[in-house]
């Protein structure tokens, strides 16, 4: 006789309950910078909208960011974090290969012993955890999940790096996701294009560092590139996710895209045609470029400032190294 095996199913809908962020200890203005570029406060403000960025002390790490992100999300949310039963982190900058981020801030936070993993994903990986926590929960693999954007970004940064060093800041953003009587996590929409891998990403490996052959690895851009990319090509895919969740860019309260350039950003939304109704994220001009963690923090900081977007619909779209992007609508808590 052959046995059937059981087969889970989950709950038909989930949605977010709850952000939580956590952001550097220290504001660190342009002109702190620009001596090593050769800059100005002038150039970096029309350039990327950055007035001052966030970053750590040195005894701050990416974990650190992220248990405190993540323990206000569930404080939040509602949710005993014991209930919380797999925890996904966002990351490009754990400070050790192994073990994961995610791992210790399960045990940090009260989630002992949750599934929990690391995803790669750079400045994608938020949407990238959204969309896994969905299909987990959906698929009965879960009941809730935690999903943090974490990065220590000062650790990985060049001073002299003319392409990215004022860019770039230290934050973590969490979401709690669960089972939801409504759909509240819209499809998401995601990929990749490795063909242009050299236009983001670091600049040697561990190894070359290890013998001898090369400094520290840092991270590098080739700012032309990604600009057009992020501009030209991620806008076709913020349409697909409106189109797949079944509304139209005025259904938006909110448009939330990685905080990579204000340039970018407001290119972004023209290219979109946003109604002057919806809410943008431009939480780069103080916090800056925080990879991973940049669309929570944005979405943070907008439920902050205006609570009235309680309830309404998201469009949220990460895009980075390894030109990985992904974009999802969803209601927010």
């Amino acid at each position: 006789m052959t046995r059937t095996l059981v087969q889970p199913t989950g709950a038909a809908h989930t949605r977010i309950y709850a952000y939580g962020a956590a952001r550097g200890e220290i504001a660190v203005p342009n002109d702190d910078l620009v001596g090593p570029i050769d800059s100005s406060d002038e150039w970096i403000r029309q350039r990327t909208g950055i007035v001052t960025r966030t970053r750590a002390v040195a005894e701050t790490d990416a974990i650190d960011l992220a248990t405190d992100a993540a323990r206000e999300a569930i404080e939040k949310s509602g949710v005993d974090a014991s209930k919380i039963d797999a925890v996904i982190v966002a990351t490009i900058s754990n400070p050790k290969q192994t073990p994961s981020v995610s791992a210790i801030v399960a045990d940090r936070v009260g989630s002992n012993p949750a599934a929990a993993y690391d995803v790669n994903a750079a400045c994608a990986g938020f949407a990238y955890g959204v969309a896994q926590a969905d299909a987990l929960i959906r698929a009965g693999a879960a009941n809730y999940a935690l999903v943090i954007g974490t990065e220590k970004l000062s650790d990985i940064v060049d001073p002299t790096d003319r392409s990215i060093s004022f860019l770039l800041g230290d934050g973590a953003g969490a979401a709690v996701i669960g089972p939801s009587d409504t759909p509240g996590i819209g499809p998401t929409v995601w990929g990749s294009d490795g063909s242009k891998a050299d236009a983001v990403g670091m600049n040697h490996t561990l190894n070359e560092f290890r013998d001898g052959a090369a400094p520290w690895p840092t991270l590098r851009q080739e700012g032309p590139t990604v600009f057009r990319w992020a501009v030209w090509e991620m806008v076709k895919v913020a349409r697909q996710a409106l189109e797949a969740a079944g509304v139209e860019a005025s259904d938006l309260a909110a448009f939330v895209p990685h905080q990579a350039n204000m340039r970018i950003i407001d290119e972004f939304a023209k290219q979109l045609g946003l109604p002057e109704s919806v809410i943008i994220g431009r939480d780069i001009e103080t916090t800056g470029n925080t990879s991973a963690a940049s669309i929570p923090l944005a979405t943070h900081r907008l439920l902050q400032e205006h609570p009235e977007l309680s309830g309404g619909l998201a469009l949220q779209i990460g895009f980075g190294a390894g030109l990985v992007f992904g974009a999802q609508v969803v209601v927010l808590p």
